[in-house]
């Protein structure tokens, strides 16, 4: 017990220090734009999340007759475009540049289920328009999840879905990339894959020997 709590207690230092999380230097290589896409990512989630607490408060359809509202749909519509699009590009960028290595599995591993997690996060935003475009979606999806064997899950009932889409799925959402952006401030960004050596001819191994 007593060696559980002394490591628990390092982990809460490391984690909530102010060196972790508010860094003055920087390695050369994570000084890119490249690696400013995981950033980036992240502050479009921040834009989604406030969008979506503003449209929370007035009600689901206050987009319709709200003119501010409609502003602010437009915006969460909007950042949805950006947190994939900046995501995708992010997870390019970590799978090409090997950002599992240095014990960083875990770290990767989390940013593709926040992935996987956004899909439904974000479709379940289109259900909840009201409009016959989300009907027709819903209408569809749910055909297709009762083929897959899923047809508990109702996507033509809108309160479940609004509920999904406000509470359940962000929330979730909200955890995986927390604790992802809290593993990357731990084991910071992965460096560049090594220079190879350079290559030795015959003439020069001959000389050698």
């Amino acid at each position: 017990m007593a060696n559980w709590t002394v490591a628990t207690k390092r982990m809460a230092a490391t984690v909530l220090s102010a060196d972790t999380w508010l860094p003055t230097e920087l390695p050369e290589y994570a000084q890119g734009f490249m690696y400013m896409l995981g950033s980036l990512t992240a502050s479009s989630f921040v834009v989604l999340i406030l969008s979506g607490v503003l449209l929370a408060m007035n009600g689901p359809a206050s987009w319709s007759y709200n003119g501010a509202m409609h502003f602010v749909a437009a915006t969460h519509f909007w950042a949805v475009q950006a947190f994939f699009f900046f995501m995708m590009l992010h997870l390019w960028r970590v799978f090409f540049t090997g950002a599992w290595r240095g014990g960083r599995g875990l770290t990767w591993l989390l940013g593709a289920v926040a992935f996987l997690v956004a899909i439904p996060t974000a479709f379940t935003g289109f259900l909840i328009n009201g409009d016959l475009y989300s009907q027709w979606n819903a209408v569809q999806a749910k055909d297709g999840l009762n083929a897959l064997g899923l047809g508990w899950v109702n996507l033509t009932n809108a309160g479940q879905m609004y509920g999904m889409h406000v509470v359940v799925l962000p929330l979730t959402l909200a955890a995986i990339v927390g604790l992802h952006i809290t593993l990357v401030r731990l084991k910071s960004v992965v460096p560049p894959y090594p220079e190879p050596a350079p290559a030795v001819s015959l003439q020069e191994r001959r000389g050698d020997a």
